[in-house]
């Protein structure tokens, strides 16, 4: 097989219960609106990607107590969680405007974070000859961490656009820094789709519109 080149996008669990409704509310630490901007710009991202030939990935997360190892099971009892995104409930569902569109791939994580522990994604990411990842969704600090944690650890380059996805437990700052300095994650924004649609050292035979730059995060909006 030849060595994989392209890059793809990874929409990590924009599901209800994760970014719309009371209990995405209720559990996220900042304003339930940044839910709202992030869902939205993972949106114009996903359309971007589209209308740029990228080929988009879909995951989601299920945490029916059925799929819990033991562990987890054991960890929701002393924080007293509930299980979220239950198999058939609204709380699953894609959230308005990130539904997977006619021919795109979604892979399903039972009760874990990782999106490669999905059966086969990253078989699939592979034979559509990918070797860039570029992620947006829920949260920066778990599963996107957990997805691009592997990712880097498997070879692929990493990119995460920064306004569509946001952290429940660190802040933005914090763990957008980490991913940079750890796995050599690129962060830009969305609309940068001209930065994000390339791999990471190609995007120098684009200009950057003045005032931007495609390494560092900008203030979180």
């Amino acid at each position: 097989m030849s060595a994989p080149r392209g890059t793809a996008l990874i929409v990590v669990d924009l599901q209800n219960d994760f970014c719309a409704g009371p209990l995405a509310a209720s559990r996220y630490p900042g304003d339930p609106a940044r839910l709202e901007r992030v869902t939205a710009n993972a949106a114009r991202g996903v359309a971007a990607a589209r209308a740029s030939g990228t080929e988009v990935v879909h995951v989601r997360f299920l945490g029916d107590a059925r799929f819990q190892g033991p562990g987890w099971r054991r960890r929701d009892e002393v924080l007293g969680k509930r299980p979220k995104c239950l198999e058939g409930s609204w709380g699953a569902e894609f959230a308005d405007g990130v539904e997977p569109g006619p021919g795109e791939a979604v892979f399903t994580k039972r009760a874990c974070f990782d999106a490669f522990l999905s059966d086969g994604f990253e078989q699939h990411i592979l034979d559509r000859g990918a070797d860039h990842l570029v992620f947006v969704g829920l949260f920066a600090d778990v599963c996107v961490d957990s997805t691009a944690r592997t990712a880097f650890q498997k070879g692929f380059q990493v990119t995460v656009l920064h306004d569509c996805t946001t952290a429940l437990h660190l802040t933005d700052e914090q763990i957008l820094s980490f991913m940079a300095r750890l796995y050599g994650a690129r962060v830009t924004t969305g609309d940068q789709v001209e930065v994000w649609s390339r791999r990471p050292g190609e995007e120098d035979l684009c200009p950057t519109p003045p005032g931007r730059t495609a390494a560092s995060p900008e203030a979180s909006g």
